[in-house]
């Protein structure tokens, strides 16, 4: 007789209720084992990260063990349990490593592959890496949550999902629950009313149970121009601001508008030819119809136009606010002035921000990271064998996306939805913005250095202080070069990506027709700008745009989530009961104040950027790769950190050691 030891690593919430209902095979070059059931001495000792033997006993010696077959019989209960990986050692004490990390669950038979990584033209077992997809498709279906959305799984809710992508603690993906503790917590109950509030410091009745150093500050600052400005470099949604060489034709600004607010002593079209003058543009928001799902309460929308002067002292100031787009100045089509009366220009100011927080909300955070993550991590699930090198690289950063994403069109953003409760793009708007903004989206909008040179900002001596770029092109640049060591690890030639067919496949499942994507990759350095896109945006483009909304939004007067009174159209006419009639009432403050709170909050047992527990690689080269990728993002930490020692208000959210790995929250 000859003795396999076979070594199984558990994690996570493991047990086994029913007796010897968990089997072994082993397969080797030569022939096979029987199946052989584990005893229940054995089961009993599967607590979180043990290790348990199991002696495999064969007449044959089995040959290189190639493959493991693990799985469960249902007897009376529906248990499962969560494998980590297997080794196995042979009766001549060589080792094999196989990877799992996966629930083994109902009578589902699990075939697991050694450690090492295999392009699909290279493997010598591809039948069973055609079964794995075959039953991996079976499970991950595309599905069309809503017309013109990213398409999505095929699921209704976090129970619906496969065990391996499901979130392990459900109060994780409770947005009612989450809301509502974070409400309670804020002490916010009280404040649940339809009332509104008689003054800006009204606000602070619910702002001062929790705040930080950076909300504190926003408070203290807000109304200020250059802080109104400097948002649009390093607030929660820095994406806005463009170079502006041309005034568009719907702006009704003119020289002697602005001329008082140009330091340089030049001409509107003298600072445009320099340089100096930049705009946020809201066009999206154009003719999307405000929240009407409140009968009590009339809701409105608009889509500003802000142009924004880049000072003498590289301040970037707000000069002029037109919130309608109308072709000709008149009445409806004012354009708002730093020199009009008080409460004009805050009241404008007000406007482009609710703007931005709803372009926020859906654009910047919704589709552009959340959805269009989904739809990475559903293509890569569809197409790449638990042995491609892609699968490995990519698993850490899909983690939990499909769950939060699930839960959010459950109960955050579908009919009747939290997000309906407070915000002015509740409803229908919802739906119109993200069909307007997957017409415009486009897989080069999403490299990042790309999108820096498409919006003019990428050069720091034309625009000082936007952390966000800076740190953003660190980081991205960090993963780029780990994401080409381990392309060219297993890549030895343009030819060879042509030939995975599990790579086209991946890019060509969906994502091509989803925001004008390639359809093939044809040359290594495309695969590696590709693969970086997906970590970026699924890590630092996430974290940018996500931890900072409560320091961001809490302040309310800063970043209004719906406005009840519609935009000015005459100068001089609004006062400050106006505004507080504008602004959210006591109720939709509430909400929005834990919403913003909760949604800024990591995981428990968050994984950062770099940071990979489960050891799908077992490749020293790969490792040495992982290792130099570490070491880089400490490096970007440390930059960063010794910076933010030297500023007033600190700009942290693309800091390595505060970027989690995928979109999980």
């Amino acid at each position: 007789m000859f003795t396999y030891t076979v070594s199984v690593t558990t994690g996570k919430q493991e047990f086994a209720e029913t007796v010897n209902d968990i089997y072994l095979t082993l397969v080797g070059t030569e022939r096979s084992s029987d199946r052989t059931l584990v005893d229940k001495s054995v089961v009993d000792h599967f607590a979180r990260g043990s290790v348990v033997s199991v002696d495999i006993r064969v007449k044959e010696v089995l040959g290189d063990i190639v493959l493991v077959k693990l799985g469960k019989e249902k007897i009376l209960f529906n248990d499962h349990w969560y494998c980590k990986c297997i080794s196995v050692t042979t009766p001549s004490g060589d080792s094999f490593e196989f990877p799992c990390y996966r629930w083994i669950d109902k009578e589902q038979e699990v075939v697991l592959r050694d450690g090492k990584d295999r392009l699909p033209q290279d493997d010598n077992m591809k039948e069973y890496r055609r079964m794995e997809l075959d039953s991996r498709q079976l499970l991950y279906r595309w599905k069309e949550w809503r017309p013109g959305f990213p398409m999505s799984l095929d699921a209704n809710s976090n129970t619906e999902l496969p065990l391996d992508i499901r979130f392990e603690a459900a109060k994780s993906v409770d947005f009612s629950l989450n809301y509502i503790t974070a409400i309670k917590n804020l002490g916010l109950n009280k404040f649940l009313q339809l009332s509104s509030w008689k003054d800006i410091a009204d606000f602070e009745k619910i702002f001062v149970k929790i705040k930080n150093s950076e909300s504190e500050y926003v408070m203290q600052n807000w109304n200020k121009d250059y802080f109104f400005g400097y948002q649009f470099l390093n607030g929660s949604n820095p994406v806005m601001i463009s170079k502006c060489m041309n005034l568009p034709d719907k702006f009704a600004v003119t020289q002697e508008m602005v001329e008082g607010s140009l330091d340089r002593g030049l001409t509107l079209q003298e600072e445009l030819k320099a340089g100096n003058i930049y705009i946020a543009d809201y066009a999206i928001m154009e003719g999307v119809q405000a929240n009407a799902t409140d009968p009590d309460t009339k809701q409105y929308l608009a889509a500003p136009f802000c142009l924004l002067y880049k000072n003498s002292q590289n301040e970037i100031l707000p000069i002029a606010i037109q919130l309608s787009r109308q072709t000709t100045v008149g009445v409806g089509n004012t354009v708002f002035l730093p020199s009009d009366n008080q409460y004009d220009w805050m009241l404008a100011k007000m406007w482009v921000k609710y703007a931005d927080f709803n372009v926020h909300q859906l654009v910047t955070h919704l589709l552009r990271t959340h959805l269009i993550s989904e739809v990475f991590a559903i293509a890569m699930y569809r197409q790449l064998a638990a042995v491609h090198p892609v699968f490995k690289l990519l698993i850490p950063h899909v983690r939990f996306t499909i769950a939060i994403n699930t839960a959010a069109r459950e109960k955050l953003i579908c009919k009747s939805g939290l997000f309906e409760k407070a915000n002015g793009t509740g409803g229908i708007g919802i739906v119109e913005v993200i069909q307007k903004a997957m017409k415009t989206l486009t897989y080069k909008s999403l490299c990042f250095p790309e999108a820096m040179k498409a919006r003019g900002v990428n050069k720091k001596e034309d625009l000082p202080n936007y952390y966000y770029r800076d740190d953003g092109m660190m980081v991205w640049e960090a993963v780029k070069s780990f994401v080409s060591d381990v392309v060219k690890i297993y890549y030895s030639s343009d030819e060879t990506v042509q030939k995975d067919e599990e790579i086209q496949a991946f890019v060509q499942d969906y994502l091509y027709m989803c925001a004008k994507f390639p359809n093939s990759l044809k040359t290594r350095e495309q695969l590696v700008e590709y693969l970086t896109v997906v970590i970026f945006t699924a890590s630092a483009q996430h974290a940018a745009v996500n931890f900072g909304q409560y320091d961001w939004f809490s302040w309310i007067p800063n970043s209004p989530c719906t406005m009840r009174k519609p935009p000015p159209t005459q100068k001089g006419q609004v006062d400050m009961k106006y505004i507080m009639e504008s602004l959210p009432d006591r109720r939709r403050s509430s909400w929005h104040l834990g919403a913003v709170w909760a949604l800024s909050q990591y995981q428990d047992e968050e994984l950062f950027l770099g940071v990979y527990p489960d050891k799908h690689f077992t490749e020293q080269s790969v490792i040495e790769a992982t290792k130099t990728f570490r070491k880089k993002l400490f490096e970007v930490t440390n930059i960063i950190k010794s910076r933010n020692e030297k500023l007033k208000l600190p700009y942290w959210y693309l800091s390595p050691d505060r970027i989690p790995n995928s979109v999980a929250i």
